[in-house]
């Protein structure tokens, strides 16, 4: 619920302009602050599957909890496939343990592989349903075993798509910030891959041919879904019980 209201009250454009527009390099109806375009359209190129999907970069306060996030635009979900849209929510500060600093002093590889992260995450929602993406934000709320199984997901596209060395930067950055917060620090030791399992990752992306990249990403996609379906089944079986 809390991800399907957060997206509901999203602001739909971007504050620098009003309607999609043609980005540099001939990517198509993207909302880019000027500030971030340069890292946004590199960690794009990336991402050739969303050449002509629209997603708008935000800047907003009211991530509380997260530097980035990747939503959809709720009135969007009811259109053709093809005609959803996505906000990409950013931060313009994240805390550390006694101040704040602007997100523009985060380094630009850094920057790029968690743009890239949250392209990842698109690219998920890309090939669900409508009601798929409603049952993934409610799981996401309900199951802190499905956001890690989410969040391997995200990684494990931007690595399949050669951003490996962006999110080791990226995850090393957060992981040996000495000023950032220790909680933060252990969310994503818990959540995300570590820097290890990202070795691993592109160490096995690269012996294996386009097919076989393509199955082990399907095999990572799968566990999501048992894992919403694991989720779906306890929540039947607690509506069963008898009330005390």
């Amino acid at each position: 619920m809390r991800f399907l209201l957060f997206a509901l009250l999203t602001p739909h454009l971007s504050q620098h302009d009003n309607t999609p527009q043609e980005a540099h390099d001939g990517v198509c109806n993207k909302v880019i602050p000027a500030v971030i375009e340069k890292h946004v359209l590199t960690a794009l190129s990336y991402y050739p599957e969303l050449r002509e999907t629209e997603i708008h970069f935000v800047f907003t306060r009211r991530l509380k909890k997260s530097v980035m996030a990747a939503r959809p635009v709720i009135g969007s979900l009811f259109k053709k496939r093809e005609k959803r849209a996505y906000n990409i929510l950013i931060n313009p500060v994240f805390k550390l343990e006694h101040s704040f600093e602007s997100v523009r002093q985060i380094p630009e590889d850094v920057f790029i592989g968690w743009i890239g992260h949250e392209l990842g995450h698109i690219m998920d929602y890309e090939r669900r349903s409508t009601w798929g993406i409603i049952g993934f934000g409610l799981s996401y709320w309900l199951s802190k075993k499905y956001v890690r199984k989410a969040e391997r997901v995200a990684d494990s596209f931007a690595v399949n798509r050669g951003m490996g060395e962006y999110l080791l930067a990226t995850k090393s950055f957060i992981l040996d910030h000495s000023k950032l917060p220790q909680a933060y620090k252990a969310k994503i030791e818990a959540l995300y891959l570590s820097p290890d399992d990202i070795v691993e990752l592109v160490t096995e992306l690269e012996s294996e041919d386009k097919d076989k990249k393509e199955e082990m990403l399907a095999a990572e996609e799968k566990v999501v879904r048992e894992a919403e379906a694991e989720l779906h089944e306890e929540q039947l079986d607690k509506e069963k019980q008898p009330d005390n």
